[in-house]
C-alpha cells in the first residue's frame, strides 16, 4: 500500500499520532497517496457495488451524559459505521462497511436507514448532506470520482475536468460542492462544482496543494494549503473567487475546518512543529481570532460550526482517550463521551446543536448522535 493522505478533517488522525505533524506529513506525501489508504485514515471510507436503495429500521442505543442525550447507531449488518454529516432535518449520511466493502447510508431523524451505493462502484462514501437532503462524497471504480445523490435517491457522478482523482467534501444549500483533485501531474487543487455542473479549480496564492473543507450558503469556501516551504496554512475563498490566506497568532501550522452562513471559521493550529500542543480557534467574519482548548487538552481538533456559532470537535491529552466536546457561542465548553468509548469524535453540527461523528470501542467504529446541548448559552 502506498503512502496515504491524511486530512486534518478526520478525527482518526488521532490514532496516527498528532493532527498537525500528521497533517504536514500527509500534505508532503500527497502525489504518492491512493485512494483506499486516504480514506481509511480518514474513516471516511469509499464505499460499495451497486444496489437497489433499502429501508431498515434502527439499531441504536440511549445514554445521558450529563445534559446531553447521546443515542449510538449502527446500520444493520453492518461492520463499522461512520456518522460524516448532520443537515437541519437532523438527517445523518455517512459511510458503512459491509463484507469489506463500503456504502453509503442515510440515518432519518426517527432513526430508520436508508442504504445506498453509486451504480458500477466498488466503494461509496457520502461525506456532506445539504439542508435539501443532497448528498455528496465519492466512489471508487476504476479510480476515485465524486458523486452527488439528489433527495430523490437520483445519482449524478462527477469529476473536475484533467482529475485523476476527485475528493468532495462539502456540498451547501444551493448544490455547490467543493473538494480537491489530482491533476495528471499529481498536483493538488481546490474545486467547486456549481449546482449547474460547471466546475471552477483554484489555488491560494503559492499553493502546492490545496484542500478546500467546506463551504456556506453564500458560496464561501475554507480549507487549508501547503506553501512552497512545507507550511501549512488557512484560506477563505469568497464566493467572487478572492482568496484570503490566514493563521492564528502563533501558528506554526494551521488547519481550518467549516465555515458557517456568517462566514465564520472553526478549526485547529499548532503552535509547534513537533504538534505539541494544538488548539482550536475561532475565525470571525472581520478576521478577528479566539482560540480556545478543552480542560486539560493538549490535541485540540474543532471539526464543525454552526449558524449559532456553536463548535465541535474532539480533544486529548498525550494519550487515549480522545474526548467530545461542543462549545457555546458564550465560549462555555462542554466535554462528552460515548459510555465506554476509547474515542468519541464528532464530525459535524447542525443548526439545533445535534451532533454526529464516530466512537470506537476497542474493536470497530459506530456512529453516534448527541442532542440537548448548549440550552441558554
Amino acid at each position: 500500500m502506498k503512502k496515504s493522505h491524511v486530512v486534518v478533517y478526520s478525527a482518526l488522525l488521532w490514532l496516527l499520532g498528532s493532527v498537525c505533524s500528521q497533517a504536514q506529513q500527509s500534505l508532503a506525501s500527497t502525489r504518492n497517496g491512493d485512494s483506499n489508504a486516504l480514506l481509511s485514515a480518514l474513516a471516511i471510507p469509499v464505499g460499495l457495488a451497486a444496489q437497489a436503495n433499502q429501508q431498515q429500521g434502527p439499531a441504536q442505543d440511549s445514554a445521558n451524559a450529563g445534559t446531553l442525550t447521546i443515542i449510538t447507531f449502527d446500520v444493520p449488518g453492518s461492520t463499522w459505521t461512520i456518522g460524516s454529516s448532520i443537515n437541519p432535518a437532523g438527517v445523518i449520511a455517512g459511510p458503512y462497511t459491509s463484507a469489506n466493502h463500503y456504502h453509503g447510508f442515510l440515518r432519518a431523524a426517527d432513526g430508520t436507514f436508508t442504504t445506498f451505493d453509486v451504480p458500477g462502484a466498488v466503494n461509496t462514501s457520502p461525506v456532506g448532506i445539504n439542508p435539501a437532503g443532497a448528498v455528496t462524497g465519492n466512489y471508487f471504480e476504476n479510480g476515485t470520482h465524486g458523486f452527488l445523490r439528489a433527495a430523490d435517491g437520483t445519482i449524478t457522478t462527477f469529476d473536475p475536468p484533467g482529475s485523476t482523482f476527485t475528493f468532495p467534501f462539502s456540498i451547501n444549500l444551493g448544490g455547490a460542492i467543493t473538494g480537491f483533485y489530482h491533476d495528471a501531474n499529481g498536483v493538488t487543487h481546490g474545486f467547486l462544482r456549481a449546482a449547474s455542473g460547471t466546475f471552477t479549480s483554484f489555488d491560494p496564492p503559492g499553493s502546492t496543494v490545496t484542500y478546500p473543507y467546506s463551504i456556506n450558503s453564500g458560496g464561501a469556501i475554507t480549507g487549508l494549503y501547503q506553501d512552497a516551504n512545507g507550511v501549512q496554512h488557512g484560506f477563505l475563498r469568497a464566493a467572487s473567487g478572492t482568496i484570503t490566506p490566514f493563521d492564528p497568532p502563533g501558528a506554526k501550522s494551521t488547519s481550518p475546518s467549516g465555515i458557517n452562513t456568517a462566514g465564520a471559521v472553526t478549526g485547529s493550529y499548532c503552535s509547534d512543529l513537533n504538534a505539541r500542543p494544538c488548539h482550536g480557534f475561532l475565525r470571525s467574519a472581520a478576521g478577528t481570532f479566539t482560540t480556545f482548548d478543552p480542560p486539560g487538552s493538549v490535541y485540540t481538533t474543532a471539526t464543525s460550526i454552526n449558524d449559532g456559532s456553536v463548535i465541535t470537535g474532539s480533544y486529548s491529552g498525550l494519550t487515549l482517550p480522545i474526548h467530545g466536546f461542543v462549545r457555546a457561542a458564550n465560549g462555555t465548553i462542554t466535554a462528552f463521551d460515548v459510555p465506554g468509548a476509547t474515542q468519541t469524535t464528532p464530525s459535524s453540527i447542525n443548526p439545533s446543536n445535534e451532533i454526529t461523528g464516530n466512537w470506537y470501542d476497542g474493536s470497530a467504529f459506530h456512529g453516534f448522535l448527541v442532542m440537548g446541548c448548549c440550552q441558554g448559552h
